[in-house]
This record gives C-alpha cells, structure tokens and sequence, in this order.
C-alpha cells in the first residue's frame, strides 16, 4: 500500500513540477492558461480517484475471499 501511495505522491509532483513549467513558458494569456490548467488539473484528480477506488474495490474483494471459511476436502 505504502509503494502504491508513493506513487500517486510522485505522480503528483510530477504533475505539479510539469504545469509549473508550462505556466512559465506558455504562449497563452493567463486567464486562458489558468482555466486550461484548472481543467486538467480536474480530470487529473478523477483520474487518481477512479485509480485509487479500483483498487481499493479489488483490495477489498482478495480481503473478504481471505475471511471466507474454506470448506476441507
């Protein structure tokens, strides 16, 4: 868990460290770059999201499949 978490951390900083650099050398207006990066940032935060519920479901399902009694033989 500790190993997927620091992923999505240096995914983060990734994203963070890379839109900085884009806000400094983009051609655009701010308010254009700003709303560009609002909506990026927006479907980067579902994407995390929708990642971190997948395999919080698939976690959750080897969980219950460990608890279940096991019939011998």
């Amino acid at each position: 868990m500790r190993q997927i978490m620091g992923f999505f951390v240096g995914i983060f900083i990734g994203w963070l460290v890379g839109a900085t650099i884009a806000l400094l050398l983009a051609p655009q207006t701010g308010e254009n770059l700003r709303g560009e990066i609002s909506s990026r940032s927006t479907g980067f935060v579902d994407e995390i999201k929708g990642a971190v519920d997948s395999r919080r479901m698939q976690l959750e399902r080897q969980l219950e499949a460990m608890r279940a009694p096991r019939s011998v033989g």
